[in-house]
Parts: C-alpha cells; sequence; structure tokens
C-alpha cells in the first residue's frame, strides 16, 4: 500500500503551478511565500476530468424529450444515437454562428446569431426576432 502523502487524499502534497515544486496543501486563501514572492492558493481538492460534454445529456433528459414528442417506450440503444444527432445538429447551428460572430469582430454569440443561423438552416425560431415579433399579446397582458 502506499504511503499516505502519495495516496492522494485532501492532506496529500500537490504540486503547484510555479514549475511543479511540491508544497503542503493549504486551505482555500492561505498564503504560500515561494521563491517569487507572495502566492494565493485557491482551493484545489477536485481536479475536473475532461470528457465529452455531450455526455451531460443524460438518460432522463432524453426520456424527457421523447416524452414531449409522443413516445411511449425508448429502447436501450438510442440514447447514443440522439446524442450523436444533437452533437452533429449543434455543430451544424454552432458553425454557422461563428461565421455571424466573425463577421462582426466580436467574441460572444448573442440571441441573434442564433437566430439567424436557424433562419438559413430554414427551421426559424418565433418569438425572439423584432421581425417575427406580435406585438397584440403584450397588449393583452398590460390591460
Amino acid at each position: 500500500m502506499p504511503t499516505v502523502p502519495t495516496r492522494g487524499g485532501p492532506s496529500g502534497s500537490r504540486p503547484t503551478l510555479t514549475g511543479g515544486k511540491v508544497v503542503p496543501f493549504q486551505k482555500k486563501g492561505q498564503v504560500h511565500r515561494g521563491a517569487s514572492g507572495k502566492t494565493v492558493l485557491g482551493g484545489r481538492r477536485h481536479r475536473k476530468i475532461l470528457r465529452d460534454s455531450i455526455t451531460g445529456v443524460t438518460k432522463p433528459a432524453i426520456r424527457r424529450l421523447a416524452r414531449r414528442g409522443g413516445v411511449k417506450r425508448i429502447s436501450a440503444g438510442i440514447y447514443d444515437e440522439v446524442r450523436a444527432a444533437l452533437k452533429s445538429r449543434l455543430e451544424a447551428i454552432l458553425q454557422m454562428c461563428v461565421i455571424y460572430v466573425e463577421y462582426r469582430n466580436a467574441k460572444t454569440v448573442t440571441v441573434h446569431d442564433v437566430i439567424h443561423s436557424l433562419s438559413r438552416f430554414g427551421r426559424p425560431i418565433y418569438g425572439f426576432d423584432p421581425d417575427t415579433y406580435d406585438g397584440q399579446n403584450k397588449s393583452k397582458m398590460q390591460s
């Protein structure tokens, strides 16, 4: 069995961002005096493992979408197929959004970028665009 500091528990040693030197684990907000002066160490107990973000679309979420579409039973192999279809569709939409963002010399994707991208694909979304906005609903709410 490995020794306690190399087991990876919260009291073990952690490498810092300064060249891989090992300092004892400190609590969040404590100041460490290193070779280059004071360094404030944040809480770094857990390291996030990067994986494909499409796995964030969970089985219950896919099941809820299917229920909204009127599906009664769902096969076990359908979840990966739905994730693949969703990923390809989102990639296509976001590629078109990036074209609009780069043309504006901006760094932020706006609602209008998504609206114009969807209308380019022939799938317009209603309720966000001033061209498709119906002002009658607002007047009913005020009176």
